[in-house]
């Protein structure tokens, strides 16, 4: 009986290079289609959100004109009183110390007057950070966005 042990195949554990390769290669597929739909995805969340902060400091600059009969002469003016304080009954951005940045961590660029007649313009760099590009988000071209 001790031959008959001897002889006999072992039970086979584990996995063989072969399928470990099957399934990395599986995995970097599957990750080639997936990932640049997620990272896609992102870009269109944080344009979202710059939109809508745009349209937050909208509100507030509007609210801020009826107290004050004039429009702040920065964004800082919606959230700390100007000198003198006049009937500002603020803060007009609500839970935030400070002015938000964009979600790329550029802060938002406010004028006064605006371009083309408008009373103000509000507008965020984008991604790239620059000025006057195509991935800018400007508060007189966010209709329809």
């Amino acid at each position: 009986m001790s031959n008959i042990r001897r002889y006999r195949n072992p039970v086979r554990r584990g996995f063989t290079l072969i399928e470990i390769l099957v399934v990395v290669v599986i995995i970097a597929i599957l990750a080639a289609v997936v990932v640049p739909n997620v990272i896609s995805r992102i870009g269109d969340a944080k344009q979202s959100a710059a939109i809508s902060t745009i349209k937050s400091f909208e509100t507030a600059i509007d609210q801020y004109r009826l107290d004050m009969g004039t429009y702040p002469s920065s964004l800082n003016d919606l959230i700390t009183p100007p000198n003198p304080k006049g009937k500002w009954n603020g803060p007009y951005l609500q839970n935030t110390p400070t002015v938000p940045e964009d979600p790329w961590g550029h802060p938002y660029v406010y004028t006064v007057p605006g371009a083309d007649g408008r009373p103000y313009d509000i507008s965020s760099d984008g991604a790239d950070g620059q000025p006057n590009t195509s991935d800018d988000i400007d508060s007189w071209n966010i209709t329809g966005k």
